[in-house]
């Protein structure tokens, strides 16, 4: 509109020039011309500072641009009546009052506009000419609707835009809020397969230290000091989760198999023996520290439960390192049970155990399986898959 209006102002100004430079007012009109075309280029700047980026229109203008409009209006009206031919600039001053006014007053003005248009073109026209008086009205009524099916559009695409802000806002405090309780069952996983487990397994101890302390001393010293290695261990577990939730045996150092090593020397003794075969396949390279402290998680209950529950009096942790994947068996000879019976998902204050081990799994894309019979001992297997070298 702005590039139609300088070319509409510049095209009337020569058509004058060439046709009435000998008038007396000749130099009115040309100047009335500039003037007019200095105001309009004032324009834009006056409806950026009236209205902020993303408020949309106001009611009506602020006084300065009100002004602004007005004293366009009046020069282009002047100017017209001074020469007709300058009546076209009607049209870019259409959508100046559409954009500018409320839609009541933006309608009078382009009646007027109209109107003045029709009466300068009959000026003209050497007799009456229907065509000088719907011509102009059909301009107008044209603009107008054209305006105002772009502002329907523009008002239909603020909406979708807002729509999708709220929207992603909403899905940004749904992933803060499935973050935060992923967390929170990341959290109860890690204390019932460390703190929990290990106090169950000091209670067991101090238990057993307690029926043998008159009649063998030697061996309730025994359950004392291995509940007291516990109690340490459980100790440096509670520091590290003040630091990055780690497991103690892997922040020594020594990766995932030392790491079993030493759990196993820990569950070795009252009763259960615990041994480790790692068969690395020739692959050198570290496990992914996820995997790691979720395989060495996975050990540690199922072991709390081998000793809780099965009554074995060996166990057996078994770490098969393929090209594709990463394998942890664990296996006892104890008393077996049903696998069916197991709950699928953590629930109670028990609820956690085999459970959260196939949640593990599955955050990781791998499996848990487990074989037992009553009276065939149990193999607790974790296959986690890993990515291509």
């Amino acid at each position: 509109m702005r590039v139609t209006f300088f070319v509409l102002v510049g095209t009337s100004m020569v058509r004058f020039v060439q046709r009435h430079t000998q008038e007396a007012r000749a130099p009115w009109v040309i100047a009335l011309a500039v003037v007019l075309a200095v105001l309009y280029a004032f324009g834009p700047s006056l409806a950026v500072k009236a209205t902020p980026a993303g408020r949309g229109r106001t009611p009506w203008p602020p006084a300065p641009l009100s002004a602004w409009l007005g004293a366009v209006v009046t020069a282009w009206a002047v100017l017209v009546l001074l020469a007709p031919s300058f009546a076209w600039v009607a049209v870019p001053l259409f959508y100046s009052a559409l954009r500018t006014l409320p839609p009541v007053a933006a309608y009078v003005l382009v009646a007027f506009l109209t109107l003045l248009v029709i009466f300068a073109q009959l000026t003209l026209a050497p007799r009456f000419n229907l065509d000088l008086v719907i011509g102009p009205a059909a301009v107008a009524a044209l603009t107008t609707s054209v305006f105002l099916h772009m502002q329907r559009q523009a008002a239909r695409q603020h909406a979708l835009i807002d729509d999708l802000v709220r929207t992603r806002r909403e899905l940004a405090a749904t992933e803060r809020r499935e973050g935060t309780l992923a967390e929170r069952q990341r959290l109860s996983m890690e204390i019932h397969d460390t703190l929990a487990q290990g106090l169950s397994s000091q209670r067991i101890l101090l238990q057993a230290a307690e029926r043998t302390w008159d009649t063998d001393p030697a061996k309730a010293r025994s359950h004392v000091r291995a509940a007291a290695s516990i109690a340490e261990l459980n100790l440096a577990e509670a520091r590290r989760f003040v630091h990055d939730l780690a497991p103690a045996d892997l922040a020594r150092g020594g990766g995932l198999e030392a790491a079993l090593r030493a759990l196993a020397d820990r569950e070795s003794g009252a009763g259960l023996t615990v041994r480790v075969h790692v068969d690395a396949g020739g692959h050198t390279a570290p496990l992914p520290e996820r995997v790691q402290s979720a395989l060495l998680r996975i050990a540690q209950g199922a072991l709390a439960n081998v000793r809780e529950h099965s009554g074995a009096t060996t166990a057996a942790l078994t770490l098969t390192r393929l090209d594709d994947q990463v394998v942890l068996d664990v296996a006892d000879n104890g008393r077996g049970f049903d696998p069916g019976a197991l709950p699928e998902d953590p629930s109670g204050l028990r609820g956690h155990g085999v459970p959260a081990m196939r949640v593990r799994m599955r955050q990781l894309g791998g499996t848990l399986t487990v074989e037992s019979a009553p009276g065939e001992g149990a193999v607790l297997t974790a296959a986690v898959p890993l990515p291509a070298p």
